[in-house]
């Protein structure tokens, strides 16, 4: 048996979903007469509580078209610098929208409400204007931690003064939404727009949505036509949507039940220095100096055991749809010999 760490984004699609997947009403999309496509944006606004929602190919097509559609050339989008928007997005906020990026340097890229005050140079023709504040939740690079509430209120309250439009990259989000108390609706309440991603955690084959008003879903729908991202018969994918909301949020708390198992593992063995903190799916440590991260991955695989570097020293094992108890107890072997 081998055990794939490597993303939530590997997982496929169970006999319950495929037959879902199966059985969905199909039109064409880009004549907004696909009806599972239809019933999907419509559930996913309804569960925000916001206006609309369009389904994507991806999270970081619904990300770029959240940053392209509430910005204009030459201004600003404020972020961590550790952001998936800014790093793993293939340049797409300068390539897309053409703004330039302000990087603040939060806790395990988490920002705060007077990190993004310090960064408001409105007032001075030296600097672009920031009109975008982007937020990542649950974070990546920062081992799956999650935002507290209290400050993403801050954060929205300080953006809505001064005229920014309030973005999540919530590719995670539901990860963190199973740990906390807040809900969806909550939120929608805060944020002018917000991603989900379909495909990582809830286990779809493929599909993100992207969030907000009608007037802003309007735009992205447009604009993601410009993108070559119409959708023609995808209810099918739809369909594996609808089924993972409805399916696959509450189980979340088994990949992090595994994912602090597996920390737990880690902690006391020589090679490794140290754990990021695990509140979710995502385990990160730090080996040895004297350990390369790409020496460790190779030589897991080797033995059937997929994960990824994430840096010199540091290496990400997630948690997810695939992984089992079994799985666990491969990786513990192969960790402590």
């Amino acid at each position: 048996m081998t055990a794939d760490f490597r993303s939530d984004t590997i997982t496929r699609p169970t006999p319950a979903m495929l037959e879902q997947m199966l059985g969905a009403k199909v039109g064409d999309d880009v004549f907004g007469d696909d009806p599972t496509v239809n019933a999907l944006e419509e559930k996913v606004a309804r569960l925000f509580g916001m206006e609309a929602a369009l389904f994507t190919a991806s999270g970081t097509m619904a990300n770029q078209l959240a940053i392209k559609c509430q910005t204009q050339p030459g201004e600003e989008v404020i972020c961590d610098e550790l952001s998936h928007v800014y790093l793993y997005e293939a340049g797409g906020i300068a390539a897309n929208a053409g703004c330039s990026v302000r990087l603040l340097h939060g806790d395990r890229g988490r920002i705060t409400a007077d990190m993004v005050k310090s960064a408001m140079k409105t007032e001075d023709i030296h600097f672009a204007m920031p009109t975008l504040v982007s937020l990542e939740n649950t974070m990546n690079k920062g081992g799956g931690a999650i935002y507290n509430f209290e400050e993403i209120k801050k954060i929205s309250s300080l953006c809505q003064q001064n005229g920014l439009k309030l973005h999540l990259d919530g590719a995670r989000l539901f990860n963190a939404l199973v740990e906390t108390n807040e809900t969806p609706e909550d939120y929608g309440q805060v944020f002018d727009s917000i991603s989900v991603c379909l495909s990582k955690g809830l286990g779809c084959p493929v599909g993100s949505l992207l969030i907000g008003s009608k007037y802003l879903i309007k735009k992205a729908r447009k604009q993601r036509k410009t993108w070559g991202g119409g959708w023609r018969q995808a209810g099918i994918l739809a369909a594996a949507g609808i089924y993972a909301l409805d399916y696959h949020v509450e189980r979340l708390k088994e990949d992090h039940r595994r994912a602090k198992e597996l920390g737990e593992i880690l902690k006391p063995l020589p090679f490794v220095k140290s754990v990021y903190p695990i509140e979710t799916n995502i385990v990160i440590f730090e080996l040895q100096d004297s350990i390369l991260a790409t020496d460790f991955v190779r030589a897991f695989e080797k033995i059937g055991i997929k994960t990824v570097t994430f840096g010199k020293h540091l290496v990400r094992f997630v948690t997810h749809l695939e992984i089992t108890d079994d799985h666990l107890s491969i990786a513990e072997k192969a960790l402590k010999n």
